[in-house]
């Protein structure tokens, strides 16, 4: 697929799309007319980058781990660092922070949802979907 393409399924901007083949986070193939093509497994590989970047984590780290999410049990990083490391589990305790916190607040949500449902008049209109 060409990069309009995966631009599109995967919201992201060609613009960022091409940063990210610089950081060499994706890879295209070339066609013999100079455009970029995409495997479409990086539609999937698009949305964990944007997830991860969403996550709070730098594309220098993003681009070790990765390999990771294609087979967790066939990598091994010998050069991993001790800071590398530090920061990794750093940031999986922050990401577990925020989950908690997500889901604190949808647990609070549907509490609310659920009062407003029940206490709710019978002949009052549903809300559109």
């Amino acid at each position: 697929m060409r990069i309009g393409e995966l631009s599109r399924r995967t919201g992201t901007p060609r613009r960022l799309l091409r940063y990210y083949e610089e950081q060499g986070l994706i890879v295209s193939d070339r066609c013999a007319n100079g455009y970029r093509a995409y495997d479409p497994s990086g539609v999937d590989r698009v949305l964990q980058i944007r997830g991860l970047l969403d996550a709070g984590l730098p594309t220098r780290l993003i681009k070790q781990i990765l390999p990771c999410l294609d087979s967790p049990r066939a990598i091994h990083f010998p050069d991993a660092t001790p800071e590398m490391l530090a920061t990794l589990e750093r940031e999986r305790d922050r990401m577990t922070e925020r989950i908690e916190t997500l889901l604190r607040n949808r647990d609070a949500i549907e509490e609310y949802l659920d009062v407003v449902r029940a206490t709710r008049r019978p002949d009052a209109a549903a809300p559109a979907p």
